[in-house]
């Protein structure tokens, strides 16, 4: 089933744009400034939008906790099922330098996929989970997602957004497994 909404998670304003947490955002610009095309903000959507074909992409202007109410407002407005879109968001949980393409599960405690689970009533989207990363203890998680990754971080993020942005025509055609097969076996540069 192809992919028509990818939606980018992160923080609006200019205080966040280099933070762990935006590593959706990041996917996301680079993926519309390799198709020319360019974000506009769209008030009845919550976010910022743009389309590469018969895609949408979509970065909300939410803040991360309340990712739902703009990607639920897009997916309603076009009677997009929950199958047919993919969430792009940092994972606390996988190491830097990593990349993981999901169907379906949790929250994993992050609480943009919480909201979006909530008000799409489903589980059921794709997630392409970017590592950033754990800071050791529960306590610091906060501080370091909203902060810069280090430069050695922030080059291996990049490189996987990069290897990732040339599965996206796999992924986008719903060509999920073969795309998973390459994501799954990215090393660190």
């Amino acid at each position: 089933m192809p992919i028509t909404l990818i939606a980018g998670l992160g923080n609006p304003g200019s205080r966040y744009v280099d933070t762990r947490h935006n590593a959706g955002f990041w996917f996301l610009d680079q993926l519309a400034q390799q198709a020319n095309e360019s974000f506009r903000n769209n008030d009845k959507f919550y976010g910022d939008i743009c389309k590469i074909n018969s895609c949408w992409l979509l970065k909300p202007n939410t803040f991360m906790n309340l990712s739902g109410k703009s990607i639920a407002a897009l997916a309603n407005f076009y009677k997009i099922p929950a199958e047919q879109i993919l969430v792009i968001h940092d994972e606390l949980d996988f190491p830097v330098g990593t990349i993981r393409l999901k169907k379906g599960g949790g929250d994993g405690l992050h609480n943009g996929l919480k909201d979006i689970i909530a008000k799409l009533g489903s589980r059921n989207f794709l997630r392409l989970r970017i590592g950033i990363g754990h800071p050791g203890h529960s306590s610091k998680v906060t501080n370091y997602v909203l902060n810069k990754p280090t430069i050695d971080d922030q080059i291996a993020i990049d490189h996987v957004i990069n290897s990732a942005l040339k599965e996206m025509p796999l992924i986008m055609a719903g060509e999920l497994n073969q795309a998973m097969q390459v994501l799954h076996s990215l090393n660190l540069p």
